[in-house]
């Protein structure tokens, strides 16, 4: 939901279900209108959390009702085995350098920390990824599971509308796998760094609860995506080729509810802003 990485890792390595009554919520939702009766809805999603959400409030149900397709961050989401294949290969590289020497020193005892506390030895990272480590880190420790993400819940309330796929699973972590060296290293050092906020995601799951979307947004400046490179290849540059997306299916006649990332509509670099500076109309409607 926030900073996108543990969101991604949670679609590639999900921990066992959590059952239970699901907890209310009352998510984000914007209603976009263009000329004549172009329309289109942004349903900000969260992709995994600790137990069940009662995300299909009211007006996500009538924006749901009233689409005509849906468009998601990935269409086989459901599908750990393809998600986790597309992980594996594209996270290692023949002839790495041991992880502990891809971290500034001072980064050292909380990389062997992290490590510990998943289980995980440096042997284990031999040849794998900066990046991959970082993603491997990042995850919550929470128990969150990508099976009771919204992405998947949305796609499984609506089985007969047509299902557009913004970018897959491979093109998701490609964005990860084609960053320089130097920038997969900030990223692994930004996790080291904010290593108690990371399992804190209980928080960050009562903020997608509330909609606070002025929270969201302040956690799409912080971090990793407060480095510009990284902030674009991972925000910015996506938000413009998926608003692009968009924009093309509504103007030819599509209705579609677009449901991705919550931190994806946040911001002046947001979905919802992007249309707006493309001439439609945006009003939140939760």
């Amino acid at each position: 939901m926030t900073s996108i990485w543990p969101a991604l890792f949670g679609l590639v390595l999900s921990v066992a279900g959590c059952s239970g009554k699901p907890e209310p919520a009352q998510p984000a939702i914007w209603h976009v209108t263009g000329h004549g009766e172009q329309e289109a809805w942004l349903f900000g999603t969260i992709h995994a959390a600790p137990a069940p959400l009662a995300w299909n409030t009211p007006p996500v149900a009538q924006a749901l009702a009233r689409s005509d397709e849906v468009m998601v961050e990935v269409a086989n989401i459901s599908d750990d085995a393809a998600v986790a294949q597309a992980f594996t290969a594209l996270s290692r590289t023949p002839g790495l350098p041991p992880v502990a020497a891809r971290v500034p020193a001072d980064r050292r005892a909380s990389l062997a920390s992290m490590l510990a506390a998943r289980g995980i030895s440096e042997s284990d990272l031999r040849d794998v990824e900066t990046w991959t480590v970082a993603l491997m880190l990042a995850r919550p420790e929470d128990g969150s599971d990508g099976r009771n993400g919204v992405d998947r819940a949305v796609l499984a309330a609506a089985p007969n509308k047509r299902v557009i796929e913004l970018e897959g699973a491979t093109a998701q972590l490609s964005i990860f796998d084609r960053l320089p060296e130097v920038q997969q290293r900030f990223l692994l050092s930004a996790v080291l760094s904010d290593a108690g906020a990371l399992d804190d995601e209980a928080d960050l799951v009562e903020v997608w609860r509330r909609g606070d979307m002025t929270r969201i947004e302040a956690e799409t400046r912080t971090g990793l995506l407060a480095d510009p490179a990284v902030r674009a290849a991972l925000f910015t540059d996506r938000n413009r080729r998926w608003t692009t997306r968009i924009v093309a299916e509504v103007r030819s006649g599509h209705r579609p509810f677009v449901a991705v990332g919550a931190a994806h509509m946040a911001g002046p670099d947001g979905l919802a802003a992007m249309l707006t500076r493309a001439g439609y109309t945006v009003t939140r409607l939760d």
